[in-house]
């Protein structure tokens, strides 16, 4: 009976951390408390249905180019990953995707500036993140508008 008891209470002790450490992974805007994300920004609605229909162009805008990185960096791993790489091939294409890159940060740039014009309080956390949280949350990361890392990554 005891056996029993001290089974029950170690895994409602499992259940209730693992419960916790669910919603700190949730991050901002999802739970994680952090006090970013987009609740936090004090954003009129005209504001948010600017920057909603802005973040959507950018997404539409640099699909394409996405889509090319993609294939550009499959090719290159194939490269790579021969028995034998080819080294003017394998140079050739890293600059083929130094280039693509190089393209989708002009239209990062230009998406950023047109953010801060519908809400230029926005623009002020640019330097720690998106909107100023830790951990990059918001538009325009290595991995296009949404979470990921920001620029700098989590403040240091």
């Amino acid at each position: 009976m005891r056996k029993s008891k001290m089974s029950i209470a170690v895994l409602l002790a499992l259940a209730l951390t693992m419960g916790l450490a669910a919603s700190s992974w949730a991050g901002p805007g999802h739970g994680g408390g952090w006090g970013c994300g987009p609740g936090a920004m004090n954003l009129n609605p005209e504001q948010a249905g600017k920057l909603f229909d802005l973040k959507q162009k950018f997404n539409n805008d640099t699909a394409q180019l996405r889509r090319q990185m993609w294939v550009k960096r499959a090719e290159l791993r194939t490269l790579w990953n021969t028995a034998t790489p080819d080294e003017k091939a394998i140079v050739a294409a890293q600059k083929e995707v130094n280039a693509l890159r190089g393209q989708l940060r002009e239209k990062r740039v230009a998406f950023r500036l047109a953010l801060r014009k519908i809400a230029p309080q926005l623009g002020q956390g640019f330097g720690r993140g998106r909107y100023g949280c830790p951990y990059g949350y918001g538009p325009g990361g290595g991995h296009g508008p949404g979470g990921g890392p920001g620029p700098g990554g989590p403040a240091k």
